[in-house]
């Protein structure tokens, strides 16, 4: 397929779907990371170029200024690349804003798919015995127990059955992340909209505060420490905590509102979820403030080669590179399937949930087809990370814009389809 020609850039007539300049030469804006040898990973080179085709398709959409594709195989890293800029070729940024290449090693906010690593962080504490699945949460935060929350257990929490799906706008104002006393007083006072585990209602952010101060009241530490120094630190990895260190903000790739302006119903149901406007939403994530503070449901920082190697770690049975993290057990628990073909009453479709993770399906599957032992998760809009079992098969994308509504969209979902099509079962 020929390259678009870059778009237009008129001084009185904006794009309606907020797109980028695609550049014509994509060779000329594009990263490679090391990449094995496919035959190495019983794959061959045809198959790896069809899926990164797949990715420059999706690119070429418009939407995002970054896109950065990993795939591994059996353990070896077939595919690591990255198209686009870090900052700079943004909707609105005019021609004289510098262009940053993006390149494979740049770290982007993964906003959700920080769920599946903090539900890991739990599992750990489980599998040491420093804390139960089962436990409620109240046994740890006495003060949560109040409005009736104190049937809450963490599982109920971790499947997005805990009732309290929302908080309020404020607690998402950059001021206020850092605030713990705030963010614990309001998670408390919350008042559950539905019975622990009666209904499914995905926990946008609450979810994750909740499961983060329970980690703080059972190890005394918070849970960045706790994930750097049980996960991160033992697998020497650069980034993926929570947030990133003051000196390295400016390394950090910058998100975009792109794609069409979201309108009601959908932009309710967002507001509702996230508890600000999706485009406010983008905007915090690059502030310095939301970018070094701890929200444990969605300010993760990772490049798709990092967020690939954590899903292979769990893909593994929790070794990697001769460093075991997790039991086997721990991962088959995380995986364990908690709800299936049920209406989820935040997102207002059926999801299949297990304890911190979505879960793949035959036909319908943010994985791809046939994908029904997949597990991982979706980061606000088009990030993705996840491992499949039956391909032996770990992989991340990363994108930094933030569509939601564009004519492009089928080109994600070919994306998926292409590497479950591309990566044979094992």
């Amino acid at each position: 397929m020929a390259p678009l020609p870059p778009l237009p850039r008129l001084p009185l007539v904006s794009d309606p779907l907020r797109r980028i300049r695609v550049p014509r030469d994509l060779d000329s804006i594009t990263a490679f990371g090391p990449e094995a040898d496919p035959r190495d990973a019983g794959m061959t080179r045809d198959q790896v170029e069809a899926m990164w085709r797949s990715a420059r398709r999706l690119y070429r959409s418009g939407v995002h200024p970054a896109l950065q594709l990993c795939v591994r195989r059996d353990g070896h890293v077939v595919l690591d690349r990255a198209i686009g800029h870090a900052s700079g070729n943004g909707p609105h940024d005019d021609a004289d804003v510098p262009r940053v290449p993006v390149t494979t090693d740049t770290p982007f906010v993964i906003f959700s798919a920080s769920k599946a690593i903090t539900a890991m962080v739990v599992h750990l504490l489980d599998q040491r015995g420093v804390l139960h699945v089962g436990d409620r949460v109240a046994d740890y935060v006495p003060e949560y127990a109040r409005h009736g929350k104190e049937a809450i257990t963490i599982a109920h929490v971790l499947s997005h059955r805990a009732g309290v799906p929302n908080l309020p706008g404020h607690v998402m104002d950059v001021d206020n992340l850092a605030d713990r006393d705030l963010l614990v007083e309001v998670l408390c006072d919350a008042r559950p909209a539905s019975r622990a585990g009666k209904t499914l209602a995905y926990h946008a952010i609450s979810g994750g505060f909740i499961l983060g101060e329970v980690v703080r009241r059972a190890t005394g530490d918070d849970i960045r420490t706790v994930l750097d120094r049980e996960i991160l630190a033992p697998l020497d990895f650069r980034f993926m905590n929570y947030g990133v260190a003051a000196e390295d903000l400016e390394l950090v790739g910058r998100c975009y509102a792109t794609g069409a302006p979201v309108l009601p119903p959908i932009s309710n149901v967002l507001e509702r979820a996230l508890g600000k406007k999706p485009d406010d939403v983008v905007e915090a994530s690059n502030d310095p403030r939301f970018l070094t503070g701890v929200i444990p449901a969605g300010n993760a920082v990772a490049s798709a080669t990092e967020l690939s190697r954590f899903f292979e770690l769990l893909r593994a049975g929790g070794e990697l590179d001769g460093v075991r993290i997790f039991e086997p057990r721990t991962i088959t628990r995380a995986r364990s399937e908690q709800s299936y073909r049920e209406i989820d009453f935040t997102l207002g479709f059926p999801t299949r949930y297990g304890l911190g993770f979505m879960l793949g399906a035959e036909l319908l599957s943010l994985f791809g087809p046939n994908t029904e032992q997949a597990f991982g998760h979706l980061g606000y809009t088009n990030t993705i990370g996840w491992a499949d079992p039956q391909r032996a098969l770990a992989a991340a994308l990363v994108t930094s814009g933030k569509p939601i509504v564009y004519p492009e969209l089928p080109d994600l979902l070919a994306l998926m389809r292409r590497i479950g099509r591309c990566v044979p079962f094992a």
